[in-house]
């Protein structure tokens, strides 16, 4: 059993080495408040000597490579300033730093911003030629941002060959941002509660219908019949893992014209068997808590179904919690279409209204971080992503963390359905709260969020990635 105390996760991980050496670098990326850990401290290793240096320094990478020896902006000074939210700014400081290291023409000024913030004054400040030149990007903001990024200068073949899901963010032909990291949802459990229900590494379930035991022998109850400690607990919202397990059957989220459909029988599978848990096999109350992952650190819950960050949640808030991770049960023993979605950690965004100068920069910025397999280790190990970048998804240090090292088998069995409008995870979240809460019916429910979604779709730009996935064509017709 791969038991592990939140206090030696990922927080205790050191950052950065020199340039000059074999070393790991630095790394950024683009994480949700919920899921950025406190910020990091660089290690005591020196960054590279600049590339003025009689020495030269090594190429970094493999497919896509950068030389440092190679002068920016043909050694002029340049300023370009460098927006990114709240939550990493050491991790930003630690990069800006090992580039200028090398490059000490170029002058970052990094400019942090509130989450809530930042997606109000990131749009306005790039429709003018003041903006920033290289900017955090999340997918879920895709439709605000697209209209003011560059393409990247880095031929999408190279892309494609190195960083798992870059086929995904293809467009004409161009690439304008992609994932350095995978956050998906996996199964936490409390491995104190395991072993007390006497459960061992050959219960951890590979079936839902395995799972729905082991929640039940982890489900205790006083003799007035009262809920003491639930085996398992969706309460204060599951809509985003929703939104995943109808995948599992085959059944993409949208049609080939980019219309949701939830109203179909592995959506109704999936809603039908988290209702049996509760009013079935009483592995939880509706009234038990109304924030399921503050009861898991709580310890009042012994499963429960979360995304990579929570990783980092633990840690911060319930440090004495012990835990560990297995894969989101499947239907059925054999490997399903797909476990889950993912949400890509996105790369950064070039200003397409800067100048031709500042976009070369941060052109030059963006495959220094690519290339580099330390950079994107320590946005990795800071946000507990699982690394889109082949070349670290054996990485012992990325593997120690449980909800990494739980992806590792089957990672290209996650599919990304594209940046959803929020209506999507919106109206999933009524039509759940109606059948879970109000008694509504089933079909009703579903048929109501499926029209409402579809009503709000066809006044967006939207185009489903899903075709882009490795096994599409296994998908139902």
């Amino acid at each position: 059993m791969k038991m592990q105390k939140l206090a030696a996760s990922v927080l205790a991980i050191a950052l950065l080495a020199g340039l000059a050496g074999c070393g790991p670098q630095q790394a950024t990326g683009s994480t949700p408040p919920a899921s950025t850990p406190s910020d990091q401290q660089p290690t005591s290793s020196q960054p590279a000597e600049p590339s003025q240096s009689q020495e030269a320094l090594p190429v970094m990478g493999d497919v896509i490579q950068y030389d440092p020896n190679q002068p920016v902006n043909g050694g002029q000074d340049i300023d370009i300033e460098f927006w990114y939210w709240t939550g990493a700014a050491n991790l930003f400081q630690a990069l800006a730093d090992q580039y200028t290291a090398i490059h000490p023409n170029v002058h970052i000024t990094l400019v942090e911003n509130p989450w809530d913030d930042y997606w109000t004054k990131l749009p306005l400040a790039l429709q003018g030629k003041d903006g920033p030149a290289i900017f955090n990007v999340h997918n879920g903001q895709h439709d605000n941002l697209i209209g003011y990024l560059a393409p990247y200068d880095i031929p999408v073949d190279d892309l494609k060959a190195e960083f798992v899901g870059a086929s995904g963010h293809v467009i004409d032909g161009k690439i304008y941002y992609t994932d350095y990291g995978l956050m998906t949802a996996t199964m936490y459990y409390n491995v104190d509660m395991w072993a007390a229900a006497g459960l061992t590494d050959a219960d951890i379930p590979k079936t839902w219908d395995e799972f729905r035991e082991v929640a039940k022998k982890l489900t205790i109850r006083d003799d007035a019949g009262n809920l003491v400690q639930a085996g398992f607990s969706y309460n204060g919202g599951i809509q985003g893992d929703v939104l995943g397990m109808q995948y599992q059957y085959g059944q993409n989220l949208f049609t080939s014209d980019n219309k949701v459909t939830l109203n179909n029988d592995a959506m109704k599978s999936v809603i039908q068997r988290l209702k049996d848990m509760y009013l079935v096999d009483g592995v939880c109350d509706y009234n038990f808590g109304n924030n399921s992952g503050d009861n898991f650190g709580q310890g009042s819950v012994a499963m429960y179904l979360g995304w990579g960050f929570m990783t980092n949640v633990l840690a911060q808030n319930f440090p004495d919690t012990h835990f560990a991770c297995f894969e989101i049960p499947a239907p059925t023993a054999e490997v399903p279409y797909a476990y889950h979605r993912y949400n890509g950690e996105s790369t950064f965004g070039v200003n397409k209204n800067a100048s031709a100068e500042q976009q070369a920069v941060a052109q030059d910025i963006i495959r220094f971080f690519l290339a580099n397999d330390g950079i994107q280790k320590e946005f990795c190990l800071a946000n507990a992503v699982f690394p889109a970048k082949a070349s670290l998804q054996s990485d012992a240090d990325l593997l120690a963390i449980p909800s990494i090292s739980v992806l590792a088998d089957h990672i290209d069995r996650y599919i990304w359905p594209g940046a959803m409008p929020s209506t999507v995870e919106d109206n999933v979240k009524i039509m759940l709260e109606d059948v879970f809460y109000n008694g509504k019916d089933l079909d009703a429910a579903l048929a109501d969020a499926e029209k409402a979604i579809n009503d709000d779709l066809a006044n967006l730009d939207f185009t489903s990635q899903e075709s882009m996935y490795k096994y599409a064509g296994e998908a139902l017709d």
